[in-house]
């Protein structure tokens, strides 16, 4: 069965490009190889789709236009100079100023569509000093790629999702600034069910929240012209890889004018957004001085969030942003369930109180690159109330808690995969418990609890457990299945093989005693 994430294509060329892809390592630092790589990927797409519109208009007699811009993106396609175009790299890829030539290219590309302002590397392959003989042997490798030949399939996004994680894996925690796991990503939307309205993403690393969005209501046959994207992403190169990521898959949005930390250079400070989605960086330290943000808005109504960690600053920096409706579906370290540091328990308390905290979820350990300790799933939800029009029952002053610890199976030594299977189990016990009209394989899916796995927890409940938001205190212990077996008989064979042990051990005793005597250690 094929884990989430992965296919049975992904043997095929990506395997081979990244083989080739991965010569350049000698030279690189891992943290800097990916840009060579992605960058290289963008490029050949943005040609290929600037080609084949190109083709159209000659076809269709337009040749006096074939160098305005306004031609190209109006179908969406980046307009390309001919120093741009992956030809033109291919052409002049065993020249020893290919690197030179590909830094001029980008720049080219990026200042001709206003779109990727501060998306493209800027004199990165020059400044590197690769390896010419490799660098021609990858831009060989990926000149194999057509990238819009199969029109059912995303094969640039496909090569682009799949290096990224790769990246990821090869990067460990480093890895983690840019990436979260597809199949944690998918979960998160499965859930929330991005449908229609504002989705945003304050620490949106390379953009795998808004990508997954789309393809949800891609697959649910509904309209990407109802999302709007907003993000906002610190760190400068990975800024760049999520501009990329959903320039190549034609995927408007704002990610802000720069680079920029949310706490403190929020770039969209009148958002209220229907979707959040987020993997913020687990237990960030010094996020703040002593003394900076104590009388920021965003924390009105609570303590303001300790130094030490950022974990409950990126909860109620999400909480100001949700709209009258909106929901949140965040990732975080488990610590954050359960603790009591430095006012993290009272702010807590509150967020309980107000009655937002929608469903709890604990995750295995191992899905992550960046650690191998268990994680869990936070989701916030505005408004509990019934809702006919969407279908939700009245939730007020109740949690579902989840249990997913046993969940995933590992896929190597040391990383683990949830399936699709037990994606969809988790979210259609989440929609049954909201009241929505859910459907299984024997029919419609009605919810109760289930030991071991899921609870619908009252305030008083989780008021009695001190406010600890952890699934395992809820959802007690899995059933044990009645084996058929009569007791009788089960402890007349247990009596059995106990007995025989016995016997066993007793003669293993002897055989001791006698290897010692031998030795001269006899009593």
């Amino acid at each position: 069965m094929a884990r989430n994430g992965t296919t049975n294509k992904t043997n095929g060329f990506e395997q081979n490009l990244w083989d080739t892809a991965n010569k350049l390592r000698g030279s690189v630092e891992s943290s800097e190889y990916k840009h060579v790589v992605l960058s290289l990927i963008f490029l050949k797409f943005a040609s290929d789709k600037f080609e084949e519109r190109r083709a159209e208009l000659i076809a269709e007699g337009k040749e006096k236009y074939l160098d305005q811009v306004e031609f190209y993106t109006m179908k969406n396609v980046f307009y390309l100079p001919r120093e741009s175009r992956w030809s033109y790299v291919k052409q002049h890829a065993k020249q020893d100023d290919i690197a030179i030539k590909i830094d001029t290219a980008l720049a080219t590309v990026e200042k001709n569509n206003k779109v990727l302002k501060g998306a493209l590397p800027d004199n990165y392959f020059s400044r590197l000093g690769l390896d010419g003989s490799k660098l021609a042997a990858l831009i060989d490798s990926i000149s194999n790629i057509d990238t819009v030949a199969d029109k059912k399939e995303d094969v640039v996004g496909r090569v682009y999702e799949y290096f990224l994680g790769k990246f990821a894996a090869s990067e460990g925690k480093g890895g983690g600034e840019f990436y979260t796991p597809k199949d944690v990503v998918n979960l998160i939307a499965e859930m929330i069910e991005p449908y229609k309205g504002k989705i945003y993403d304050p620490c949106c690393g390379s953009g795998g929240m808004f990508v997954q969005s789309i393809k949800f209501v891609e697959n649910h046959h509904g309209n990407t012209r109802d999302i709007a994207i907003y993000g906002q992403e610190s760190i400068g190169a990975t800024y760049k890889l999520a501009k990329m990521n959903l320039a190549i898959r034609s995927i408007g949005g704002n990610l802000g004018e720069v680079p920029a930390d949310s706490f403190f250079k929020d770039q969209h400070p009148d958002l209220k957004a229907d979707y959040i989605m987020a993997n913020p960086p687990f237990n960030l330290k010094e996020w703040r001085a002593v003394g900076e943000l104590t009388d920021d808005p965003r924390w009105a109504g609570y303590e303001v969030p300790p130094t030490g960690n950022a974990n409950y600053a990126w909860i109620l920096h999400m909480i100001s942003k949700l709209s009258q409706n909106g929901v949140a579906g965040f990732v975080l370290a488990n610590g954050s369930m359960s603790t009591n540091t430095s006012g993290e328990g009272e702010i807590r308390r509150k967020i309980i109180e107000n009655d937002l905290v929608d469903c709890m979820i604990a995750l295995p350990g191992q899905l992550f690159y960046t650690t191998q300790i268990p994680v869990c799933l936070w989701f916030l939800s505005r408004n509990k109330k019934a809702d006919s029009t969407r279908g939700f029952r009245d939730r007020q002053g109740e949690t579902l808690f989840i249990d997913g610890r046993k969940l995933g199976s590992l896929v190597d030594r040391v990383h683990r995969d949830l399936s699709e299977e037990e994606i969809a189990d988790i979210a259609r016990t989440y929609h049954a418990w909201r009241g929505e009209m859910v459907k299984g394989e024997g029919g419609m899916v009605k919810y109760e609890d289930k030991p071991g796995f899921c609870k619908a927890a009252t305030l008083a409940e989780i008021k009695a457990n001190d406010y600890v938001l952890t699934p395992g205190r809820y959802v007690g212990a899995a059933d044990i299945e009645d084996d058929g077996i009569p007791f009788e008989e089960k402890m007349g064979e247990l009596s059995a093989t106990l007995y025989k042990q016995m016997r066993e051990g007793a003669e293993l005793d002897k055989v001791i005693r006698r290897n010692l005597e031998v030795l001269g250690y006899g009593e």
